[in-house]
């Protein structure tokens, strides 16, 4: 019988790890629901483990934003649960998602509750959207829970999707121009380079280094090439390690004009999950477990463990998040303020609602940088590779 290892979280917030021998992984899965553990993930022994906040085998983040906002709509319209299942599934274009959709309606059908069938399937639905939609099931308001959730996940979806696009003009002219330079340095500079040797002509250190770097990769150019490809490769493995995952976490957040975007779009993730997850019913300290799970950067995950921890000694979160400097003197001063209050929820809604602004504002900054910090760059570039050649063919026609 197969084994699986399985990572997830008691209600309480601890985590625990370990293995279950059962038939199939739908039936792992149930095995650990029904002893009231919150799934992180779990994974065939030997075989990949499948993660909660990956959208992947053909379900992404999108479809998953569409389904949420379909089922609020039909259960807004008081259409039982079956029919809503049965019309999402035949609509939907995605196979992957349609192959899902049809099994959650076959386990409910057979009289499995919504949130444990769709806790079968973590790697479509999160921790964070099962655990929504049992609350929902406990107080009867799922209605309510997938218009929350549809306008969550279409918040989160717009703030990394905008993140993103910021950066794919830069990277394609940066890609472009790397390209064009590798052309350059091995077609164009090996012709140029046996005019300078017929002619003896001396060149200036910096048309040396071009020409050195042109017999560079016109000899070890394959060579080159995998040494790259290598580094990536073993980049991308060190960054899934803890110790990989929490420097490049931590440069992600420190870097130069974009590190203050992504603090932003953290505090955004995490303030938000936190609301949306109260306001659903959802017990603090299981919250702010859900949220250290989802929002995706070690930093702020830590922050969050250390609230959990200081919740259930009888502190404060607010307390706990001054122990981040990451995390502005205005967000815990406001929470320290909701606490005190007791309007909480309120009050993360305005910091979500003000940090997503700063977002939106810097992204448009930064895409109003990008063009003339580009400029200049590929212009330096450009003016050094014209420099290194044509000043020695000057010399050689000053020479004639």
């Amino acid at each position: 019988m197969p084994i699986f290892d399985y990572k997830a979280r008691t209600q309480e917030g601890e985590m625990r790890t370990g293995v279950v021998e059962t038939s199939s992984q739908d039936a792992a899965l149930d095995a650990l629901q029904k002893n009231g553990l919150i799934v992180i993930s779990v994974g065939e022994r030997g075989k990949k483990s499948i993660f909660e906040m990956q959208f992947g085998r053909g379900v992404r983040q999108r479809d998953i934003v569409l389904f949420s906002r379909q089922m609020a709509t039909l259960f807004e319209a008081q259409i039982p649960v079956i029919q809503i299942l049965r019309t999402l599934a035949s609509q939907a274009i995605k196979p992957q998602l349609r192959k899902i959709v049809n099994e959650v309606m076959a386990d409910v059908t057979g009289g499995m509750a919504l949130s444990q069938a769709f806790g079968k399937h973590p790697d479509a639905f999160s921790s964070f959207y099962v655990s929504l939609v049992r609350a929902g099931e406990e107080s009867g308001k799922l209605q309510d829970v997938f218009t929350y959730l549809a306008d969550y996940l279409e918040r989160s979806y717009y703030i990394a999707n905008k993140a993103r696009n910021a950066f794919i003009y830069p990277a394609f002219v940066l890609l472009a121009f790397v390209g064009v330079f590798t052309i350059m340095l091995t077609v164009v500079i090996p012709k140029l380079t046996s005019i300078f040797k017929e002619t003896g002509t001396e060149v200036p250190f910096y048309t040396q280094i071009i020409i050195s770097l042109s017999d560079l990769l016109r000899s070890y150019g394959l060579l080159v090439l995998l040494c790259v490809i290598g580094g990536i490769i073993f980049l991308w493995r060190w960054g899934r390690t803890p110790a990989g995952k929490r420097f490049f976490n931590t440069v992600q957040i420190r870097t130069p004009i974009i590190g203050a975007l992504y603090q932003r779009i953290f505090i955004v993730r995490m303030t938000d999950n936190m609301r949306t997850l109260m306001i659903s019913g959802i017990p603090l300290i299981r919250a702010l477990t859900i949220t250290e799970d989802v929002v995706g950067n070690v930093i702020y995950q830590d922050a969050v463990a250390r609230a959990i921890a200081a919740v259930k000694a009888g502190s404060t979160i607010s307390s706990a998040f001054e122990q981040t400097p990451e995390i502005p003197v205005m967000v815990t001063q406001m929470i320290k303020i909701g606490e005190q209050s007791g309007r909480l929820d309120f009050i993360l809604e305005n910091i979500s609602r003000f940090y997503q602004k700063e977002v939106d504002s810097l992204v448009n900054n930064l895409l109003t940088l990008i063009e003339p910090i580009l400029i200049l760059v590929l212009g330096g570039g450009v003016a050094v590779l014209v420099a290194a050649i044509l000043i020695p063919i000057y010399n050689i026609a000053g020479g004639v």
